[in-house]
């Protein structure tokens, strides 16, 4: 894809969520869009067949973009992968990724949330397949990486859902509390009642 083509895309993409946060999926019209992103329907054409085609490649688009930035290393945030991602992740969408908060909130999230739990599974897996924690042990490690998974993608939705009344580093610690026990990489104990314990570091991981 050329620049030009690249540019044009760029602007379907920003009308189609504008119309987005305005209406409903089903109401939005191909011609909407090209009135909206100021082209020629030939060239809408060009790019995408489809309002569904162009919803796909938008969640693909977006989702592409969220990975990237949350792979630079740098952003630990003095924890352990894979929590160490989930501050950065929460900075970024409140910070930068008004489309994506968009899809997340519109009638055809579903789609969108597909796309974010299957790279979410590949970025946690990535950090849990190289330091497993504990419990997978005892239960498949696709099982583990799947739960963490799905509970980031709760825990966006819930605080979407809240009118984002917490801050990120908030939403981080809330987090890291509720997957501390599954992700330690310390053996469990059991305690005297025969019930399971998981001892925490220092770090609370």
């Amino acid at each position: 894809m050329d620049r030009r083509q690249q540019k044009t895309q760029a602007a379907i993409f920003q009308a189609f969520t504008q119309l987005l946060a305005k209406r409903s999926y089903s109401r939005i019209t191909v011609q909407n869009i090209i009135d909206s992103a100021n082209i020629g329907r030939t060239t809408f054409y060009a790019h995408f067949k489809t309002k569904d085609e162009l919803l796909q490649a938008l969640c693909a688009h977006l989702l592409s973009h969220i990975m990237v930035s949350v792979q630079d290393k740098s952003h630990t945030h003095g924890q352990k992968a894979p929590l160490s991602l989930c501050r950065h992740l929460l900075q970024h969408l409140q910070e930068n990724d008004h489309q994506v908060l968009t899809l997340l909130t519109c009638d055809r999230s579903e789609i969108f949330l597909r796309y974010f739990k299957h790279g979410l599974k590949d970025l946690f897996g990535a950090q849990l397949t190289v330091r497993p924690p504990a419990i997978a042990s005892q239960v498949p490690l696709d099982l583990v990486i799947n739960h963490v998974s799905s509970s980031f993608v709760d825990l966006v939705l819930w605080w979407l859902q809240g009118g984002r009344v917490y801050s990120p580093a908030q939403l981080d610690r809330y987090f890291a509390d509720l997957m501390a026990p599954l992700l330690s990489t310390l053996p469990r104990v059991k305690t005297t009642e025969g019930s399971v314990s998981f001892p925490r570091t220092d770090d609370g991981i």
